[in-house]
């Protein structure tokens, strides 16, 4: 059985059920009666469970094993939910979403057994939550009874399997080897609903330890289910008996696991044939039983599959709705190069009134298409602001503040390339905003405000942006403070810091390695964090912004495209070269004469209906000379980034066209004002300027 095939799938569901249990093990310790919620959490357990033990994840299923015992006493109503355990709860998913950052990496769940967290979550079982931490004992010994079972009384239990000859003479063989010969019973706990998988991960257990030569029922017979809850193995192994029954006892749902030395008659093997033994035994096993040999490949292939590394998850989750849409409209493109087809091919004046017929339906079923794929790639930001909230709880704890977040908008939709890009952003943001932004509690008491210090995390669609917010109602920033400590750090002058407003102060918190904290904790004040922000959402042709009230608290505000795959794009020309601005940062197109061309501060502005923007000569930007006289009119784009326009001089206008942006790679990455590129309809390469870095 090769599970190789299901990592993805395990993968899948695995992040699905780890959100789900921080959701509502958030929920219930706020209402620790909710069975609801209990049920809600002990399913998840359950679910983690079976699907680590199936995958051969052996300390993800321990330790799933003991939440969800912890969770089966909860519901019997034998054990309260107090904070002891809400906080052990989640510390064991901190460690199982490092078993699965592990598997994910490298398809292997690493060697950390969280001995302390299994042990721990026993003790709350056992009702000793305050007693101190003793060493984790190994193994489980056999029960007294069982190691006092008198050894003819073992043996006989083994008296009743029919052995052939060719297994008689294996067993025979091996004996006299001095190898251990043990019969095996394995009893399966009625509730499991995978018996043959629960079979197979206990022959895997076992194999690591020796060879198996029988099973009762046969192996196939296992694999399809036609046993009650027990079935019978012989094994060949050169380790102790009790270290056998342990590996199969550790797999889940193996309600009992019973053994003996088995009575093996040696003389039907002659002393001429020792010579040969092992080569005997090696080729019966394999030839024995067929069934057996196919366990022994699952388990080599599950080697197989440890040693490679898995590709990285990048599914996306589809409505049927949209890929039927999807189809339709991929149809309609193959009926539509049909016609084109046969129209090129009919007489010459119908073929050109045809071809420009078919053009224009191919525009439309192109357009929709676009709109479809867009649709397909689309994934709620849900996937991506649901751990927040267990992240906002720890702060304010660590802290040591009263902190409530409220989220809206996590149905709004994104790109899935943006949306794996966002949380390291976000997440620095509420971080900030927690420690930066909100005062003490005895700070807030005395200034009027309510002791609990509240985030917002809101995320809308502004036409073809989606915007989120992280808003709070703290202090806000202290603009003198900011520039205090810019001046202190040598990243402006006392000049420079006296001539700037108060926005361009509190810019200043983006600028690489910059920290207002007056010590370094593990929360801030490395100066890694907005810095870090600012790159991830210019990468992604987005911006962010912030503002801020003193006394009243901060919004950050982050606007990022709906894709990165098709834009809506103006072409213009400078200097014989094609390029490409995105319409989404063009707010007007004026056309100037050389007078409206004003000096300030030695740069160059034009005052547009009482605005003065600077003008930035795009010939000069690119090194192209321009084609225009310098007494002609000028072509101005004026282009916008948050508060902030600019007017782009060019020398064209092309017209508006929808381009796909293709990257120009790593080698490329220096010039900032360069997005990417895209090929024409004639197969000319033209360049996409990116007004937010020319800005």
């Amino acid at each position: 059985m090769d599970v190789s095939q299901y990592l993805e799938i395990f993968l899948d569901e695995t992040k699905e059920h780890l959100q789900s249990l921080n959701t509502q093990i958030l929920n219930l310790e706020q209402e620790p009666e909710d069975m609801d919620t209990i049920n809600e959490i002990f399913r998840a357990a359950h679910s983690l469970k079976g699907m680590a033990g199936t995958m051969g994840y052996k300390r993800m299923q321990a330790l799933t094993h003991e939440m969800e015992s912890a969770f089966t006493e909860v519901r019997s109503g034998t054990l309260k939910v107090k904070s002891n355990l809400i906080d052990v709860l989640f510390q064991s998913l901190d460690a199982l979403e490092e078993y699965l950052e592990n598997i994910q990496k490298n398809a292997d769940e690493g060697t950390n057994d969280n001995e302390h967290l299994v042990k721990q979550l026993q003790d709350i079982l056992a009702n000793k939550p305050d007693e101190a931490e003793a060493p984790t004992a190994g193994p489980r010994a056999p029960e007294p009874e069982q190691e006092a079972a008198p050894e003819a009384e073992k043996q006989e239990k083994w008296m009743d399997i029919n052995l052939g000859e060719s297994e008689s003479r294996v067993l025979a063989v091996a004996k006299k080897q001095g190898r251990n010969v043990y019969g095996l019973t394995v009893k399966v706990q009625e509730t499991c609903l995978l018996k043959a998988a629960r079979a197979f991960l206990v022959f895997k257990a076992v194999e690591d330890l020796g060879e198996i030569v029988v099973s009762q029922p046969p192996t196939q017979d296992i694999e399809d289910e036609k046993f009650d809850q027990t079935f019978n193995l012989v094994v060949i192994s050169e380790y102790p008996l009790d270290k056998v029954i342990a590996a199969a006892e550790n797999v889940s749902e193996i309600e009992q696991v019973s053994g003996g030395i088995m009575d093996i008659d040696t003389s039907v093997v002659e002393d001429a044939e020792e010579d040969d033994m092992d080569q005997q035994v090696s080729e019966t096993v394999l030839a024995l039983d067929n069934s057996t040999q196919k366990s022994s490949q699952g388990s080599s292939s599950q080697n197989e599959r440890k040693s490679s590394k898995p590709v990285v998850n990048r599914t996306v989750r589809v409505d049927i709705e949209k890929l039927d849409v999807l189809m339709n409209l991929v149809s309609e493109l193959i009926i539509a190069k049909n016609s084109l087809v046969s129209a090129s091919s009919s007489e010459e004046t119908n073929a050109r009134n045809g071809v420009n017929e078919q053009i224009e339906y191919l525009e439309s079923v192109t357009t929709n298409l676009h709109e479809s794929v867009m649709k397909v790639r689309m994934v709620p930001i849900e996937s991506v602001v649901n751990k927040f909230p267990r992240m906002i709880r720890d702060l304010s704890k660590k802290l040591n503040k009263k902190i409530e977040l409220y989220m809206s908008g996590e149905e709004t939709e994104l790109d899935r390339t943006v949306v794996d890009e966002i949380g390291d952003p976000l997440m620095h943001l509420l971080r900030n905003a927690a420690d930066h932004g909100l005062e003490e509690t005895a700070d807030r008491i005395r200034s009027g405000k309510s002791e609990i210090g509240s985030i917002f995390l809101d995320a809308f669609q502004d036409g073809n942006n989606v915007v989120i917010e992280v808003r709070d109602d703290g202090a806000g920033v202290d603009a003198e403070a900011v520039k205090k400590r810019a001046i202190e750090r040598g990243i402006i002058t006392a000049d420079q810091g006296d001539n700037m407003t108060e926005k361009d102060i509190i810019d200043l918190l983006f600028h690489a390695g910059f920290s207002t904290a007056a010590k370094v904790s593990d929360v801030s004040g490395r100066g890694v964090g907005l810095d870090v922000v600012k790159s991830k959402i210019e990468a992604l042709s987005g911006e962010v912004e912030v503002k801020s009230r003193r006394g009243e608290g901060s919004t950050w505000t982050i606007r990022l495209p709906l894709t990165l795959a098709i834009i809506q794009a103006l072409m213009v020309t400078v200097g014989g070269e094609k390029y490409a601005i995105s319409l989404g940062s063009i707010q007007t197109i004026e056309d100037i004469t050389p007078e409206d061309i004003k000096f300030v501060q030695a740069k160059e502005v034009i005052n547009l209906r009482g605005t003065v923007i600077p003008i930035i000569r795009m010939s000069e930007v690119l090194d192209i000379e321009s084609k225009k006289a310098h007494n002609e009119d000028m072509v101005v784009v004026i282009v916008k980034k948050g508060d902030k326009m600019a007017g782009l001089i060019v020398d064209e206008l092309m017209g508006q066209q929808e381009i796909v942006i293709k990257s120009l790679g790593k080698y490329i990455s220096k010039c900032k004002f360069i997005s990417g590129a895209t090929i024409l309809g004639d197969g000319e390469v033209a360049l996409i300027l990116d007004a937010n870095a020319l800005i």
